[in-house]
């Protein structure tokens, strides 16, 4: 193997060490963020006193064939606290299936109850969820926009608790919720993405604001002064993360934002893999969309450097995904190639890139646990045993984002796949058979080619005596095989059933011989 790879060995090894690099840097970046969000953890916004006069807000329910979760959502804003007459609610409706007739009924029962609801129903869907906000926003009679998407439950309290800041504060544009998630003990899918969340809100969202850099309204569980909107140019949908767009045009345009980490907002997490990778890959082209869009204009700003600095790592993280199945294809042959050296070597240029690149995950994760206190101390606590399932899980998802990456690159806008949610809240709930279903794409199979060729490469170097080398062989394994597994199993037992399902039918027509 050695004598076939070493013609090749200074290419090789110049775009892995490269590659290494690059990812290391972003590794670096995670504990700048972790530093700062320690140091600051303890700044914490003092509460205003209530207005006199509580402003207007209209709740904006943006919904897309939702029939699971529409009840859920329209019922939990229809029981917020706020003063009378003073909270509107639209429901800006673009669906096509059974939840139009859902969201009529639950509006008809608020509104016979003195509720000021409304059902905006578009039968073009242009612009998607975008198209739907400016829509509503044109007609909303509320001075401020509080947002939630089909899968939140907000609080009764949620306006009450956010309002006063936003009141006392006229430069204030934004407020920004943290969400918590009512089904994160539903499988170890669920709690990785938990803990994936937790990182950005906890950490991230935390020390972005404390530091004075920008951060971004994350699409829902938030409230907008309306005029922060119309001065960064409204809704646009020439991305597929119009909340990320929209964000950064209005804090250039002079707005303030506030992230409220002690303000939750409930939400359920995505309990089939193929919806989940839809979603991350939405956010993954979004944000290079929007680095396409704006990162030019951002850089010739007059801002501090630190804050174009932050907002050049965050818009272009997402570049990590190309690089990690260029990575993926070279860590074996390099680590062959490299069998033998001296450990000097080793010591002083490989293990500090890894230690950047991987180490790095592990400890923002496990500061964003230890920090969330979004169910108790100790239950976060014990979310640290998932730190090796999310190091596979961020693995596998490069195969799912990285065209995600280069089409962002080129294109603008696109479909809007939204995410399946089943009002799935505990174990022992099935998904199954519910509709909304991710369709499976090329990205799976060639999951499961990478998953088998680390297997090989795992067998080769237990034959061989590389046993340094099997960590981190079996890492890329784990989260290829992983995600692999997660999408073609229950594809497959859905395919089952439904045989059974049909046997059995035809046997009942058929009768008894």
């Amino acid at each position: 193997m050695e004598a076939m790879l070493a013609p090749f060995a200074p290419v090789l090894l110049g775009f892995y060490y490269c590659i290494l690099g690059v990812l290391a840097l972003y590794g670096v970046h995670r504990l700048l963020l972790v530093a700062v969000y320690l140091r600051t953890r303890k700044n914490r916004p003092a509460t205003p006193a209530d207005p006199e006069t509580w402003p207007v807000v209209t709740v904006q329910l943006p919904l897309y064939n939702e029939m699971y979760v529409a009840r859920r959502l329209i019922d939990a804003v229809c029981a917020i606290d706020y003063p009378a007459g003073r909270m509107e609610i639209q429901v800006l409706d673009d669906s096509t299936d059974e939840t139009i007739e859902v969201v009529a009924e639950r509006v008809a029962h608020y509104r016979e109850r003195g509720i000021d609801i409304h059902h905006l129903h578009r039968e073009d869907r242009s612009g998607f969820k975008a198209g739907a906000l400016e829509a509503g926003t044109a007609v909303a009679r509320g001075e401020f926009l509080a947002v939630f998407d089909a899968d939140f439950v907000p609080r009764a309290t949620f306006l009450r608790d956010a309002m006063p800041f936003l009141a006392a504060d006229p430069g204030l544009g934004m407020v920004q919720a943290r969400w918590t998630h009512i089904n994160r003990s539903y499988s170890l899918l669920t709690q990785v993405q938990a803990i994936m969340l937790d990182g950005h809100f906890v950490v991230e969202h935390a020390a972005r604001h404390r530091g004075g850099c920008f951060f971004n309204f994350n699409g829902t569980a938030g409230i907008w002064r309306r005029q922060a909107i119309l001065d960064a140019g409204g809704w646009q949908h020439d991305t597929l993360t119009e909340d990320l767009d929209l964000s950064y045009r209005s804090q250039m345009a002079g707005w303030r934002f506030l992230y409220l980490p002690d303000l939750t907002a409930p939400s359920e997490l995505p309990v089939d893999v193929n919806g989940f990778k839809s979603q991350q890959y939405r956010w993954a082209r979004g944000s290079v969309q929007t680095g396409r869009k704006l990162l030019w204009r951002l850089l010739r700003a007059s801002l501090p450097w630190k804050v174009k600095m932050e907002a050049f790592i965050h818009l272009t993280n997402n570049g990590a995904y190309p690089l990690m199945i260029v990575l993926s294809l070279l860590v074996f042959p390099a680590m062959v190639l490299r069998r033998g050296s001296p450990m000097q070597l080793l010591l002083m240029v490989d293990l500090p890139l890894f230690v950047s690149a991987t180490v790095s995950v592990l400890i923002f994760y496990a500061v964003s646990q230890l920090g969330a206190g979004e169910e108790g101390g100790e239950s976060n606590r014990r979310s640290l045993r998932f730190l090796p399932a999310l190091m596979g899980l961020g693995i596998g998802l490069a195969v799912n984002n990285t065209p995600a990456v280069l089409g962002g690159l080129f294109k603008r806008g696109g479909v809007f796949e939204r995410t399946p949610k089943y009002a799935i809240a505990q174990r022992g709930q099935s998904w199954i058979k519910k509709r909304y279903r991710s369709p499976l794409g090329l990205s799976v199979w060639i999951e499961g080619l990478l998953a088998f060729y680390f297997l090989l490469c795992m067998v080769y170097s237990l034959k061989v005596g590389m046993w340094l080398s099997l960590p981190f062989l079996y890492l890329f394994f784990q989260g290829y095989s992983y995600m692999f597994l997660l999408s073609v199993v229950p594809t497959l037992r859905r395919a089952s059933k439904r045989s059974q399902a049909a046997t059995q039918s035809i046997e009942v027509e058929s009768g008894p011989s």
